[in-house]
C-alpha cells in the first residue's frame, strides 16, 4: 500500500470537530433512502443565518442533555443487533442507567451472547468492570445515539455550515450539514463525504435523522415518547448501515426518581483493583488516499468508509465497510487495518476508546 495522504479530524463524542482545513472531496456519496440532502444546499454566510442554524442544533443538544435537568431518573433500554457478524455481540441487549444528581451515575448492560459491563461515576471518580477487552462497538453506538447525538456549540463554532430543506416520512425537515473544510465553490447540491448531516423538525426541535458519514444513519421515532422536565427522548431509534437496519433501539421506560439506592454508586473491590474505567470519548475521521494494485472495476477510483473502534491499547477493532457492495470494500478494510492509530495515553491517565471513520479513496497504481 502506497500511502499518499492521510488527514485526521479529532471529534467530540457523537459529532465531528475539525482540526484541519482542506479535506479532499471525492465525488458524490452513495444513494440511500436516508441520505436526505440530495437537492440544493445553501452555504451559510451571514451572521443571522449562522445563528439560526446554531440555535436549531442547540435545541437538539439541550433536549438530549437529560442529566442537565438536575432530576434523578431510571432509564431502561432494550436493543437488538443484527450485523451479520460484521461486528461483535449480535443479539438482544438490555441497558439500564440510573442517575442521581446528588450521588452520581450508574449504568450497566448485558447481551444475550454473554457480555456484561457496569460503570459507576461518583465523586469525580470513574470505576467499572466488564467481560471483554473493549466496549463493544454496538453498545458504544447505542449510548451515543440516545445520550449525545448532537454537536457541541464549540464544535459548530469551528465548522462551515450548509443548510437544506427536505422531506422525510411526510415531514418537512431542516437539515444542517457541518464540515471542517471551507465551502467548495460552485457546489450547491448534495452532501459531501466530509459533512455530518443533522435533519431536524424545525417546529419541535426534535432530531429525526443523524448521520456522521455517508452510509450510516440514526433514524428517530418519538411516537409516545417519554419525557422528563421538558426533555423528550425517542421511543425508538433505528441504526442503519448501507440501507440495512443493524440495531433497533427501544426505550422501554424513563422514570423520574427522588433518589437512588446509595449502593449503586459504591465500587466493588474488583473495580477498585482495575483502576480507572475506560472512557467512551471522541470519534476520529480520517481521509486516506492509497494505491491498490489489484483494484477491481477497471481502474476506477473507489471511495469506501471503514467504521470501527480504536481501543484503549490503540488497536483497531470491529472494522467493517459502510459500503459493503463496493468492489473496493475489502481493500479499504485491509488498508485501514494497516494504519497506526492514536497511541494509548500516558501512565496514570484514564484509558480511552473512540469510534473511527476511515474514508478511503482507493485507486489503481
Amino acid at each position: 500500500m502506497d500511502l499518499r495522504k492521510t488527514l485526521r479530524i479529532t471529534a467530540a463524542w457523537g459529532v465531528l470537530v475539525p482540526s484541519f482545513a482542506g479535506a479532499q472531496i471525492w465525488g458524490p456519496v452513495p444513494a440511500d433512502r436516508l441520505e436526505i440532502v440530495t437537492g440544493p444546499a445553501q452555504t451559510v454566510r451571514t451572521k443571522a443565518s449562522r445563528q439560526a442554524a446554531v440555535r436549531l442544533l442547540g435545541r437538539v443538544r439541550n433536549n438530549y442533555g437529560l442529566r442537565n435537568a438536575g432530576r434523578g431518573y431510571d432509564l431502561k433500554v432494550a436493543f437488538n443487533v443484527n450485523s451479520g457478524g460484521l461486528t461483535e455481540e449480535d443479539g438482544a441487549w438490555q441497558l439500564e442507567e440510573v442517575f442521581d444528581p446528588r450521588q452520581g451515575l450508574h449504568w450497566d448492560a448485558k447481551s444475550s451472547a454473554g457480555y456484561s459491563i457496569t460503570r459507576i461515576q461518583a465523586n469525580g471518580q470513574f470505576f467499572g468492570e466488564d467481560t471483554g477487552s473493549h466496549i463493544p462497538l454496538r453498545l458504544a453506538e447505542v449510548r451515543a445515539a440516545i445520550f449525545d447525538p448532537a454537536p457541541s456549540a464549540q464544535a459548530v463554532a469551528r465548522q462551515s455550515i450548509r443548510t437544506s430543506s427536505a422531506t422525510f416520512e411526510g415531514n418537512r425537515l431542516q437539515c444542517v450539514l457541518l464540515a471542517d473544510s471551507p465551502p467548495v465553490p460552485g457546489m450547491t447540491a448534495g452532501r459531501r463525504w466530509d459533512e455530518t448531516e443533522e435533519c431536524i423538525d424545525p417546529h419541535s426541535g426534535l432530531l429525526r435523522v443523524h448521520s456522521q458519514v455517508p452510509g450510516r444513519y440514526f433514524a428517530y421515532d418519538y411516537t409516545n415518547a417519554p419525557e422528563i422536565a421538558g426533555h423528550m427522548f425517542p421511543r425508538k431509534v433505528s441504526i442503519y448501515e448501507a440501507g440495512k437496519v443493524i440495531t433497533e433501539i427501544s426505550v422501554q421506560s424513563l422514570t423520574e426518581i427522588p433518589s437512588a439506592d446509595p449502593s449503586l454508586f459504591v465500587p466493588t473491590s474488583q473495580m477498585l483493583a482495575r483502576g480507572r474505567a475506560t472512557a467512551l470519548t471522541g470519534a476520529e475521521k480520517i481521509f486516506h488516499t492509497a494505491n491498490q494494485a489489484a483494484l477491481p472495476g477497471g481502474g476506477t477510483p473507489h471511495v469506501v468508509c471503514v467504521f470501527g473502534v480504536v481501543t484503549a491499547s490503540g488497536e483497531l477493532a470491529e472494522a467493517h465497510s459502510l459500503q459493503p457492495s463496493d468492489p473496493a470494500s475489502q481493500a479499504a478494510v485491509a488498508a485501514a487495518q494497516k494504519m497506526t492509530f492514536t497511541p494509548p495515553p500516558q501512565s496514570g491517565a484514564r484509558p480511552r476508546q473512540h469510534f473511527v471513520f476511515v474514508i478511503e479513496s482507493i485507486s489503481p497504481q
